[in-house]
């Protein structure tokens, strides 16, 4: 399995479809922002938890499709199915990879970016520790949405549609984190089913990802 890491976070760093586009658009979504709404920093101030939480769920979105798909076109999917390694480790391992080349630097870079939307000071620890807790979670739950249409032509437009209503949850409750850590308000509660929704997804995804997987092999 860890040669399966190295060898999908090597392929992600070549590609350069991996953290590259997405850092890309999540500049591009932070950097347009101001233009749509207006510089008004009271404005933007309010808005800013919710737009870095959309823009990383977004950028998350990009490189979805890439997570079985290549393995798929030249067949080493199918070694991986017969391979000693379980499904469901290769399934959470394509996600672990996913989340260290997408999760992880939009995690690092977005407070760097709440400096552009003129985000509260006490909100910066807030949004990176819950984008640190909620982006397992995306990765996860796009690792599942892949291995459903991995057998599918152009299922680019499919996949999203299957993974983000899945989202929804996970961006309610990251940006709700980050809000309120802005404001100094009370965190218990949308931290815990933040970290209770990773944990879930953690536990039982990989399992149903593995299923759609050797379903699509037959």
């Amino acid at each position: 399995m860890i040669a399966l890491l190295k060898r999908d976070l090597a392929l992600a760093v070549r590609a350069g479809g991996g953290f590259g586009l997405a850092l890309a658009f999540f500049l591009i979504v932070v950097t347009l922002t101001p233009f749509a709404v207006g510089p008004n920093s009271a404005t933007l101030s309010v808005i800013a938890a919710g737009i870095l939480w959309l823009g990383a769920l977004l950028s998350c979105l990009l490189s979805l499709d890439r997570i079985l798909a290549l393995d798929f076109e030249d067949g080493s999917l199918e070694l991986l199915a017969t391979a000693p390694i379980p499904l469901e480790g290769v399934a959470a391992t394509k996600a672990v990879a996913h989340w260290l080349t997408t999760g992880l630097p939009l995690t690092l870079v977005a407070p760097a970016l709440g400096v552009l939307l003129n985000l509260p000071e006490g909100g910066y620890l807030w949004l990176t520790l819950s984008l640190a807790i909620g982006t397992p979670a995306l990765s996860v739950i796009g690792t599942f949405g892949a291995a459903l249409t991995v057998g599918l032509k152009r299922g680019g437009l499919l996949l999203s549609l299957i993974v983000l209503p899945l989202y929804v949850p996970t961006l309610i409750f990251g940006a709700e984190v980050a809000r309120r850590g802005a404001e100094g308000m009370s965190l218990d509660t949308p931290l815990a089913i933040l970290a209770g929704i990773t944990l879930a997804t953690i536990a039982l995804l990989p399992f149903a990802s593995a299923a759609a997987i050797r379903i699509n092999l037959r």
